[in-house]
């Protein structure tokens, strides 16, 4: 089931969260997380933004969420989104079920263009954001540094009045 996240589950998502940090370069960051730091996180953007957990039988199997793109005043409308699944969770629909969560939650909100940005190569983040309409808008070659290579960034986008133009088009 997917459902809002709620403070208690910071030890869960820092748990998905520190498998990528440790093992993928997924996530730019390289140093652990503690529940504390998560919970904090969780704080941040769950009081502006959706964050979505999918919960099997109690235990977290993946989460989502989306945040501003920027600080600047002038990106308030467009905002990036964030999935992670617990190791060998994969291919069980669970992210493709977070992010239509996702994207029906930011359509309810004043965000006109969703962003994902992914490290490259990632076939399965890519299928699945295209499989909802992104759209590849770029990529910055070695950007990022983990496990002594070279990493290069996509950016993805999702632009929702767009997407409005073709739904009444097609209705």
């Amino acid at each position: 089931m997917i459902r809002p996240v709620r403070p208690g589950d910071a030890g869960a998502i820092v748990s998905i969260y520190n498998y990528y940090i440790e093992n993928s370069p997924a996530t730019f960051e390289e140093v652990p997380l503690s529940a504390g730091d998560m919970a904090g996180r969780i704080q941040n953007v769950a009081g502006s933004y959706p964050w979505m957990v999918w919960e099997e039988n109690g235990d977290i199997l993946g989460y989502a969420y989306i945040h501003r793109y920027h600080e600047r005043v002038a990106y308030r409308y467009t905002a990036e989104d964030s999935i992670y699944l617990k190791a060998g969770c994969e291919g069980r629909g669970i992210g493709k079920g977070l992010l239509e969560s996702l994207i029906a939650a930011a359509r309810k909100m004043e965000i006109r263009v969703l962003l994902s940005i992914i490290t490259m190569p990632n076939a399965a983040s890519v299928g699945l954001h295209e499989k909802f309409g992104f759209q590849k808008a770029g990529q910055f070659h070695k950007v990022g540094y983990k496990f002594k290579q070279w990493l290069d960034v996509g950016y993805w986008e999702l632009l929702f009045e767009d997407r409005q133009k073709e739904e009444a088009n097609a209705g």
